[in-house]
C-alpha cells in the first residue's frame, strides 16, 4: 500500500485541514508513513502568519529537494497560507514541488490521484471520518475572515468568511463520535461570527446548543474569539451548556489604545477589560487564554508597558506571545515602517514570557489539592495524559488503559505548564 506523509505548521485550522487531507488520501488507498523517505506523497501544510513560521516552511521545502533527487517518483505537494495567487513565483522558487493548492482546495490533490488511476472507493463527501482513532478532533465551522487587522495575512490567503451549514457540521460530528471522538473543537478565525452569513441567521450559541444534545459527545470547545463579537448570548451558552468547556481564547494583541487602533482591532483596552470582567462574572471557573504581539510598528516602551500592565491585571491562564513581523499584502506592511528593532522585540517578548510563566505557575499552584476532570488522550512514558475542561495539561500514573474516558484526578504537583496527580 503506498504511503503518505503530512507535515503541518501553524494554527488549529491547519491541523484540521491536514486531517481532511489524510482522510482523502486514505480513502484513495494510501497509508500513513513514518517519514518522508517511506512516502509516495509528501504534503507540506504551510503557515506564513509569522516570519519565523514562513522560514521553517522554506527550510523544510529546501530539505525536500534532496529527497526528490533521490526518489524522483515521490510527489511533493504544498498547501496552506503560503499558497496564494502568485503560484508561478512558488513554482520558480521550488521547482521540485509537484502540486500547489490553497487551503480547502483538496480537489487538486484528488484530481492528481485520479489522473494516476489511484482513486479510492466510495463517494466523495464533506463529512470527515478521522483516519485513525482519536479522542479529540478539530471541526472548522467558518472559513476565512473579513476583519483585515493591519498585521494579519489570513483574509488574503483564506478569503472572506463562509459559514458551514449546521446540518453538515452536525453530521460530521456524529460521524466522529461514532468513531470514538469524545471532544470537538469548533474552529474559525473569528468563530463568534458563525452563522451571520447563513439564511437561517443561526449563531454560534445555537450551534453549541445543538451539539450539546448529542449522545456520546462529552466536551465542546471553540476558538478563536474576537472581543467585538463575544456576545452576552454566547457567554451565557458557555455558562449554561454542560458539555461546553469553561475555556475561552480571547486575543487582546496589545494593551495600548494607540497600538490597538493602528492594528485595526476595533476596541480599546478598557472595553476589553470590561468584557473579561463580564465573562468571569458569568463563568467564575473560566480559563482564559490570549494572544499578544510585541514590537508592532511605532510601539514605544511606554506603550509596551501598558501591555505588561493589562496582562498583569487580568492574569491569563495562557498567553501566546509573538514578535511582530511584516507579512506581504497586509496593511501594516504597506503603510507602516517596521521601526522596532529585532533586539527590542526579543527583549519585550522575553519579559512578557517571564511574567506569564510566573502568573501561570501561581494559577496552577492554586489547583493543588483539588480534583479535576481529565479527558485522557494518550500515554507518555509511564504516565497517562489528558486535559481538564479549562485546557490544563495533566499527567497521572495508572494501570488499565483509560484513553477516551473522563477520569477524576487529584492534583498533587503543578508547574506553569502542567499538572501532576493521581486518579481518584
Amino acid at each position: 500500500m503506498p504511503g503518505y506523509y503530512i507535515w503541518t505548521i501553524g494554527c488549529q485550522m491547519n491541523k484540521a485541514d491536514s486531517e481532511h487531507i489524510a482522510h482523502r488520501l486514505e480513502r484513495a488507498g494510501y497509508s500513513r508513513a513514518q517519514g518522508t523517505e517511506q512516502a509516495e506523497i509528501v504534503v507540506l501544510n504551510s503557515c506564513v502568519v509569522r516570519g519565523s513560521a514562513e522560514t521553517r516552511v522554506v527550510n523544510r521545502l529546501n530539505s525536500l529537494k534532496g529527497l526528490k533527487k533521490k526518489q524522483p517518483g515521490v510527489t511533493i505537494a504544498l498547501t496552506g497560507c503560503m499558497v496564494d495567487s502568485r503560484v508561478d513565483d512558488l513554482r520558480r522558487r521550488f521547482p521540485w514541488v509537484d502540486i500547489f493548492f490553497r487551503p480547502q482546495q483538496w480537489q487538486y490533490l484528488e484530481d492528481w490521484i485520479d489522473e494516476r488511476e489511484l482513486s479510492g472507493s466510495g463517494d466523495r463527501h464533506d463529512t470527515m471520518t478521522l483516519p485513525n482513532r482519536r479522542v479529540t478532533a478539530f471541526i472548522p465551522v467558518i472559513h476565512g475572515c473579513n476583519n483585515f487587522c493591519a498585521y494579519c495575512v489570513v483574509p488574503y490567503r483564506r478569503g472572506r468568511t463562509r459559514s458551514r451549514p449546521l446540518s453538515q457540521i452536525r453530521s460530521e460530528v456524529e460521524a466522529l463520535v461514532e468513531g470514538g471522538v469524545k471532544e470537538v473543537t469548533l474552529l474559525g478565525q473569528i468563530v463568534d461570527l458563525y452563522g451571520h452569513d447563513l439564511p437561517s441567521r443561526l449563531d454560534l450559541a445555537d450551534l453549541l446548543a445543538e451539539l450539546n444534545k448529542m449522545e456520546g459527545l462529552e466536551r465542546i470547545r471553540f476558538l478563536t474569539n474576537h472581543p467585538n463579537h463575544m456576545s452576552p448570548r454566547l457567554i451565557r451558552a458557555v455558562a449554561d451548556l454542560e458539555k461546553v468547556c469553561e475555556h475561552i481564547s480571547l486575543p487582546v494583541q496589545a494593551g495600548d489604545d494607540g497600538i490597538l487602533n493602528l492594528m485595526r482591532r476595533g476596541y480599546t483596552a478598557d472595553q476589553y477589560c470590561r468584557l473579561v470582567a463580564e465573562i468571569r462574572r458569568h463563568i467564575p471557573e473560566v480559563s482564559l487564554s490570549t494572544d499578544v504581539i510585541v514590537g508592532f510598528p511605532g510601539e514605544t516602551e511606554e506603550q509596551f508597558a501598558r501591555t505588561v500592565d493589562i496582562l498583569s491585571r487580568l492574569r491569563f491562564d495562557k498567553v501566546h506571545i509573538a514578535a511582530y513581523s511584516p507579512r506581504p499584502d497586509t496593511i501594516a506592511s504597506r503603510k507602516l515602517e517596521d521601526s522596532v528593532s529585532s533586539e527590542q522585540k526579543e527583549s519585550r517578548r522575553k519579559r512578557l514570557e517571564a511574567m506569564q510563566l510566573r502568573i501561570a505557575g501561581e494559577i496552577n499552584a492554586g489547583l493543588v489539592g483539588r480534583t479535576v476532570e481529565v479527558l485522557v488522550e494518550g500515554v507518555k512514558g509511564a504516565r497517562w495524559w489528558g486535559r481538564t475542561r479549562g485546557d490544563k495539561l495533566v499527567f497521572f500514573p495508572g494501570g488499565v488503559n483509560p484513553v477516551g474516558q473522563l477520569v477524576p484526578v487529584r492534583v498533587e504537583k503543578s508547574t506553569p505548564l502542567a499538572l501532576q496527580g493521581i486518579s481518584d
